[in-house]
C-alpha cells in the first residue's frame, strides 16, 4: 500500500530523498519521463491520447514537518528547532527518531515535582524540551548524533477502528500516495505531476516549479486540518472526517476560481462522491504559487480532512481517502468540461 509505505518513510522538509526514490521506483515504468530539479522536486509527465484536452498537473508535496538538532548539551541531550507548523505541547515524552541511522531517542523536560507552581501552569516552549538519546556525555552523543541532523517523528501506520487511518506525516503522503495511483491509469489528457519539496516551511519547492511549468488546469492534492470537536462551535470544524474529500475555495495565499469549483462539484455530483467544502481561509498549501505559474494556472485544491495534523497521531478516514482519488480520476475523465474556454474569471 502506497499510502503505508510512504508515512512510514522519513522526509522532513530538504530532506525528502527518501520519499522521492520511493516515488520513482515505482512509477518509472508507468509514465513517459521524469526529472529532478535543483531544489529536489520531482517532475513527471505521462502522454494522453489526445492533443486537444487540457494538459493537467496534479501536484503534492512530498515532505513532512520534523525537527533539526542545533546543540549538543554536556550531559549529552539534544537540544532543537522544529522545521514547519509544530504545536510543542505534542512534543513531550514521545519517541522520535534522530539522523540517518535513525537513532532512537525521547523528548524530556524537567520533571513535574520540580516546577514551580507558576511554571505547572504554562504551556512547555521548545527551548524547555531536549531529547535523550541514552548518551552520558556530549562527546558520546556526537559518535552518533550532529549538529543539523533530521530528528523524525517515530510511528507507525495503523488502522484505527474500522475506518481510520492512523499515522505521521499524512500531510501530505496521502497526496502522493493518490497521485502515485493516479500515474497508474491511462487518460486522454496529457498529465504533468509534481511532488514538491519544502511546502512545510514556506511553499519554497512549488516557488521553483512555478517558474517552468505550463499547463491549462492544476490539482493541488492535499491534506487539511479537521478540527471537528464537540466542544467546538461547528463552524469551526472547517472540514469533517469521513465526510469525503474538501473543495477549498479560498485561503491565505489562493482564492479559487467560482466557475472552476461548480465544475468540481458537478463532477461529484454525477459519480455521486461526497464532496464537502473546507470552511477555514487560514493556511496555504502549493496552490498559492502554482495559480501564479507561467501565464497563470486556473488552480483546485482537494483535500482529505485529517485529525491531529503535523503530529505523531495524524488521522484520516480510508472512505475519504478513496473519495477524494475517485473525484479526481474523475475531473480528469472530464476534461472537457474544463478547457480554458470554459473557465472564465
Amino acid at each position: 500500500m502506497f499510502l503505508k509505505d510512504l508515512c512510514e518513510l522519513n522526509g522532513v522538509s530538504g530532506n525528502e530523498k527518501a520519499i522521492r526514490e520511493y516515488i520513482i521506483e515505482h512509477i518509472k515504468d508507468k509514465v513517459d519521463l521524469y526529472r529532478i530539479d535543483k531544489i529536489g522536486n520531482l517532475i513527471v509527465e505521462k502522454k494522453g491520447s489526445s492533443a486537444n484536452l487540457p494538459r493537467v498537473l496534479v501536484c503534492a508535496h512530498m515532505d513532512e514537518v520534523g525537527l533539526l538538532i542545533t546543540d549538543i548539551t554536556s550531559e549529552g541531550y539534544l537540544k532543537f528547532q522544529p522545521i514547519g507548523g509544530i504545536d510543542s505541547r505534542i512534543l513531550l515524552s514521545k519517541k522520535v527518531t534522530c539522523g540517518s541511522s535513525n537513532i532512537p531517542g525521547i523528548i524530556g523536560s524537567k520533571a513535574i515535582h520540580l516546577l514551580k507552581p507558576e511554571e505547572r501552569k504554562q504551556s512547555l516552549s521548545i527551548e524547555e524540551l531536549y531529547i535523550d538519546v541514552g548518551s552520558t556525555s556530549k562527546e558520546e552523543t556526537e559518535q552518533i548524533v550532529k549538529l543539523g541532523h533530521y530528528v523524525t517523528f517515530s510511528s507507525q501506520f495503523e488502522r484505527l477502528g474500522s475506518e481510520l487511518f492512523k499515522a505521521k506525516a499524512l500531510d501530505n503522503r496521502v497526496g502522493c500516495a493518490m497521485t502515485m495511483e493516479i500515474l497508474d491509469g491511462k487518460y486522454d489528457c496529457d498529465l504533468i505531476a509534481a511532488f514538491t519539496v519544502q511546502e512545510e516551511i514556506g511553499l519554497r519547492g512549488s516557488k521553483v516549479i512555478s517558474n517552468y511549468i505550463d499547463a491549462d488546469l492544476a490539482i493541488v492534492l492535499e491534506a487539511t486540518e479537521a478540527a471537528d470537536l464537540k466542544e467546538k462551535n461547528q463552524e469551526e470544524w472547517i472540514v469533517e472526517v469521513g465526510k469525503g474529500p474538501a473543495c477549498s475555495l479560498m485561503d491565505s495565499a489562493t482564492i479559487y476560481k467560482p466557475e472552476l469549483i461548480t465544475k468540481v462539484v458537478a463532477t461529484a455530483r454525477k459519480h455521486n462522491i461526497s464532496l464537502q467544502f473546507r470552511k477555514g481561509t487560514a493556511a496555504a498549501n502549493d496552490a498559492g504559487n502554482i495559480h501564479q505559474a507561467s501565464k497563470g494556472i486556473p488552480t483546485i485544491t482537494i483535500s482529505v480532512p485529517c485529525r491531529n495534523i503535523h503530529s505523531f497521531s495524524s488521522l484520516i478516514a480510508e472512505s475519504d481517502y478513496e473519495n477524494c482519488l475517485k473525484l479526481v480520476k474523475a475531473i480528469l475523465g472530464e476534461m472537457s468540461l474544463f478547457c480554458p474556454k470554459n473557465i472564465k474569471n
